[in-house]
């Protein structure tokens, strides 16, 4: 890996066009960037060499594949030692259904993000959890009823603009 190097607006253009649509061709891209071609492609395969960008994916509409739940869910350690939370960070990474985790300051420790097929489906995940033994004193759901919009890609050049 490419050490990480300073970014500039063209950069943060490119970042950000990608992360709206990882299959737009580099002429489109170079395009939008204002930049010819081949100088656009090479910056593309040095912030992927840099580590910039990770990886490519597919958005996937999951109402179209089935219903399905999804559920924010705070959860409280019993104890909390650097090994406390190594070992419930470990075991649940390793649940499908959680697909985010956020360490937080605050009233709890973690916030996770399950999808399941139902509330019951969330719950034999959650006693699941708790038959582990990995250190959760208590946990509270909040059950989505609706999402009116989920944002798929960052605001970088309104974060990092400033920066250049």
């Amino acid at each position: 890996m490419v050490t990480p190097f300073k970014l500039d607006r063209i950069d943060l253009r490119i970042l950000a066009h990608l992360q709206k649509n990882g299959r737009i061709t580099n002429v489109e891209l170079s395009n939008a960037v204002c930049l010819s071609p081949s100088p656009c492609l090479v910056r593309v395969k040095r912030l992927e060499q840099a580590g910039y960008i990770t990886s490519y994916s597919a958005q996937i509409d999951l109402a179209k594949l089935g219903d399905v739940l999804t559920v924010f869910t705070e959860v409280t350690l019993s104890d909390h030692h650097a090994e406390d939370f190594s070992r419930f960070e470990k075991a649940i990474r390793q649940v499908d259904e959680i697909i985010e985790c956020h360490l937080v300051s605050g009233g709890y420790d973690y916030l996770l993000k399950f999808v399941a097929r139902g509330v019951n489906h969330y719950q034999s995940l959650m006693e699941g959890l708790l038959e582990r033994n990995i250190g959760i004193e208590k946990y509270f759901s909040y059950i989505v009823i609706k999402t009116p919009f989920i944002k798929n890609h960052l605001p970088i050049e309104q974060l990092f603009s400033q920066h250049l």
